[in-house]
């Protein structure tokens, strides 16, 4: 019997575009012969094309298991993950909760401060309060902003000086209500690949060598001029170092299925920050969550077989659990 999967892409959020391309990886990977593969497709408008949302909880038209293949609010930010919860489906990746705290830099950045890992200190504005002159007298210049709630460096600016900053903070407004000030780091720029539910496991981290000044939407998808080193050149106990703690801030945020943790490590003092954690990292023939995978021996298809099993183990773990009296 072939597992029936649906692989649900696109979505309202900056990293439309993106959705497509991973999905489009993850759906020639599926092999037909273990999988019937349905698929929806979610219009910037947040119109479902075939034109319905999952069937209602208990009639699932057979589909044992989701892969959300959608970065950013409304996919990645745990909306999407309480919709199949609703619906009682198992999906791929973290739940609710660590979606929702993981999408949320300012969130995230205090439970990783809470169990005592390494974070890079930043203010946090609201709208219609942006004011941002308490970033630059706590940590000088440049600066980083940087919405809340995005990822694939969308709304992100580097800022030299005050004459930048506000630009920058209107820019970030745009596509969140909060906006993060952050002292900038700089160094080098790493990633690690985390998998598993229970039992978790990370990868060798590679190391991202921009052709920009930072790591922008630009760098990443457009410019095909950044260099990946994988896996980074770094000495044995730094590399152990930055996987366990990769391994921490996936368990401090309560993930499940797959993350990957970016870093920074500052040249000037040699100290490994967490830059962020992102749930459902990128799959696209460039995207580093697989490739860093495959460097260890898991073929990207094997890796999308791997995470729709743990989907189905969270899944009937959860079923093990009384819900009523």
């Amino acid at each position: 019997m072939r597992t029936k999967v649906a692989v649900v892409y696109g979505g309202r959020s900056g990293e439309h575009e993106i959705s497509i391309r991973s999905a489009r990886s993850i759906l020639e990977s599926l092999d037909r012969g273990r999988y019937d593969v349905v698929e929806y497709f979610i219009d910037k408008n947040g119109k479902w094309s075939p034109s319905c949302i999952l069937p209602e909880p208990g009639a699932n038209g057979g589909i044992e298991v989701v892969f959300p293949v959608l970065h950013g609010t409304y996919g990645e930010d745990g909306t999407m993950q309480g919709l199949l919860e609703l619906a009682d489906v198992a999906y791929v990746g973290p739940g609710v909760l660590a979606s929702s705290v993981s999408m949320d830099k300012d969130v995230v950045k205090r439970l990783f401060r809470e169990r005592g890992l390494p974070v890079v200190d930043c203010v946090v504005l609201t709208r219609p309060n942006l004011d941002a002159s308490e970033a630059p007298t706590k940590f000088g210049y440049p600066l980083f902003v940087k919405p809340a709630n995005l990822g694939s460096s969308v709304g992100i600016s580097k800022v030299r000086d005050a004459s930048e900053l506000r630009t920058a903070v209107e820019l970030a407004a745009q596509f969140d209500r909060k906006v993060i000030v952050e002292r900038a780091i700089i160094g080098r720029e790493f990633e690690c690949s985390v998998l598993g539910n229970d039992d978790v496991l990370a990868s060798l981290a590679c190391e991202v060598l921009p052709s920009r000044e930072f790591y922008d939407y630009e760098d990443k998808y457009l410019l095909d001029e950044a260099r990946i080193e994988m896996p980074a050149n770094l000495p044995p106990d730094k590399m152990n170092a930055l996987r366990r703690c990769a391994v921490e801030a996936y368990r401090a945020a309560g993930c499940e299925g797959m993350a990957r943790v970016d870093f920074l490590l500052e040249a000037a003092s040699g100290n490994l920050y967490i830059n962020e954690i992102n749930t459902i990292p990128g799959f696209t023939s460039i995207s580093m969550f697989p490739k860093m995978w495959e460097y260890g021996g898991l073929t990207f298809g094997q890796l999308v077989d791997r995470l729709i099993e743990l989907a189905l183990e969270r899944q009937a773990m959860k079923r093990a659990t009384k819900f009523t009296r």
